[in-house]
């Protein structure tokens, strides 16, 4: 095996995904950003959501909001769902893995909110969960999905925004999402700060 090519067709791969999903990608991205950032001007929260790497690209999500991204500011309020073992397991073992995020997103969640639901196939149960209690709270839902967004894609609302990555391979999903995310960040400190 070749494992220089490897790597190189890896980076080839990733690098055009990203170019190729640019132009489809940069609407729902902007919306997302504007919508983002008019709740957080609210006095609301980002709630975000996701399974394994979806988990872990909500928590980065959130601590870039938290601390700050690449622009010295103060602290804006996000929360990811999947970092207290606490809750998460008397959950699970109270009552299902399904309702994991959605427990919370009712007891944390506020009209005006949104919640970042995060899931590379589109069809996690606990983040369809954590989409049907964010509309009962009467949040908007942003979702990162792709391989066609699978379930997740039939709940949205026309107020929603999906982010789809036109790919079925997780890895260059997540790689694409992990984009994405630092775009949204990005754009938020822009619009929240004034930056041109």
């Amino acid at each position: 095996m070749d494992l220089i090519a490897r790597i190189s067709e890896h980076f080839g791969d990733s690098a055009r995904l990203k170019m190729d999903a640019m132009d489809t990608l940069a609407v729902p991205i902007a919306l997302a950003v504007e919508h983002m950032s008019e709740c957080l001007l609210a006095d609301g929260k980002i709630l975000s959501c996701g399974n394994g790497g979806s988990a872990a690209d909500a928590q980065h999500f959130s601590s870039e909001l938290v601390n700050r991204f690449e622009i010295e500011r103060p602290g804006l309020a996000a929360i990811a769902l999947s970092t207290d073992t606490s809750i998460l397991t008397s959950i699970a073992n109270d009552y299902d893995f399904s309702q994991v995020f959605s427990k919370q997103v009712a007891a944390l969640g506020h009209a005006g909110d949104i919640l970042l639901a995060i899931s590379t196939s589109g069809n996690s149960r606990n983040v369809i969960e954590a989409i049907r209690a964010a509309h009962a709270r009467d949040m908007r839902v942003v979702a990162l999905t792709g391989n066609g967004g699978g379930q997740i894609d039939e709940l949205l609302r026309d107020d929603d925004v999906h982010i789809c990555v036109p790919a079925t391979s997780t890895a260059r999903i997540q790689e694409v999402h992990l984009l994405t995310i630092h775009c949204l960040c990005d754009g938020i400190d822009c619009l929240i700060l004034g930056v041109e």
